[in-house]
């Protein structure tokens, strides 16, 4: 299996789907049951080997990397979708339609994409209302700034191995860090959950997919066995399970994004190379695929379009569920063919 020419893998799409649709229902009034933090973690997953995948069959294909390029793809994925939500919210407050306490320092840090760290030391409500979320843009923008200086130094030294073990060390530096700040010096849980240097490992999880076994670029297998895979995929499962009902405090704020990030690795690795499976199909069908397409505006703006569901149908939970998510899709829709599609033939251009 190789990656197109746009590097469209399959499953991924479904994967985005079902990262937002957990995130939102999560946020509708179900986070008890519905864990959205996990569909947060399956983004960082995501984007971590995506764009690993990227450079590498960009390294491959050229000799280097062009970082000029590299960096306005990503300013064309990122910016404009983010730049319209926020923007249009911010007039929205403006114009008095929408209570807020916005403040510079709050406008600033989103525009600047340092929001999840102004969250955690200053004051949460001086930023746009509904734009909360917003925190883990800033994480992945922080990690796309680093990591391809990161890559290109360690692929010009060590093999693909060794730079996977390198990332591994890596993962395992950030978790010990997130057990200083939690045993050592009694950090709050936001600090584990929203700083870049608490949840990069999230990301380089999926890095470490994108050079070791690449189920996209690389023939190797894990098992050649199809029994040995199910048992694979099975305590995969097992281990997220373990991680979402195992409610000790100090493990979620610790090893919990590291044992998501174990599991996850296996999971993706049979979804890209496995799509025909029976299980793995649902991420692959039309309807999920268009909602993987359209879920970067769709989780950029669902916690405005949810209030606008509360606004018209009041205290039923359902209904205003169901409003938000149609208004939501719509919005999304809409956005991703206006502003999304026009700067993706820019980043296409950048390919060629």
């Amino acid at each position: 299996m190789t990656a197109t020419k746009e590097f469209h893998l399959p499953s991924l799409d479904g994967f985005r789907a079902f990262a937002a649709l957990t995130v939102f229902v999560s946020h509708a009034g179900l986070g008890h049951v519905v864990p959205g933090g996990f569909g947060v973690t399956v983004f960082f997953f995501l984007s971590g080997y995506l764009i690993t995948t990227l450079l590498r069959r960009e390294l491959e294909q050229r000799g280097g990397i062009n970082f000029r390029h590299f960096y306005l793809r990503r300013a064309y994925r990122i910016l404009p979708p983010m730049y319209l939500v926020l923007f249009s919210l911010l007039i929205l407050c403006l114009s008095g339609v929408i209570a807020h306490n916005v403040t510079g320092g709050g406008l600033a840090a989103q525009i600047l994409q340092v929001s999840n760290y102004y969250m955690l030391y200053a004051d949460a409500s001086g930023l746009v209302p509904f734009t909360g979320i917003f925190w883990s843009l800033a994480v992945e923008e922080h990690f796309y700034l680093l990591f391809p200086l990161l890559f290109i130094f360690c692929m010009r030294r060590w093999g693909r191995h060794s730079v996977a073990g390198i990332f591994l060390a890596l993962c395992i530096l950030v978790l010990v860090w997130r057990c200083v700040l939690v045993f050592l010096l009694d950090a709050e849980p936001a600090r584990t959950y929203l700083a870049s240097d608490t949840r990069m490992d999230s990301l380089l999880f999926g890095c470490i997919m994108g050079v070791w076994r690449n189920p996209a670029l690389d023939a190797q297998v894990f098992f050649n066995s199809l029994w040995a895979n199910v048992l694979l995929l099975t305590g995969a499962v097992g281990l997220l399970i373990f991680a979402f009902v195992y409610r000790d405090e100090a493990f979620r704020e610790t090893a919990r994004y590291t044992v998501q990030g174990l599991a996850l690795f296996p999971i993706f690795w049979l979804a890209v190379r496995h799509p025909d499976w029976p299980v793995f199909r649902v991420l692959n069908w039309r309807p999920v695929r268009t909602l993987g397409v359209i879920s970067y505006v769709f989780y950029l703006s669902h916690l405005f379009w949810m209030y606008c569901g509360h606004l018209i149908f009041g205290a039923s939970q359902l209904a205003a569920g169901l409003c938000g998510l149609m208004l939501t899709i719509i919005f999304s829709y809409a956005a991703h063919h206006v502003v999304e599609l026009p700067f993706a033939r820019l980043r296409r251009k950048l390919h060629q």
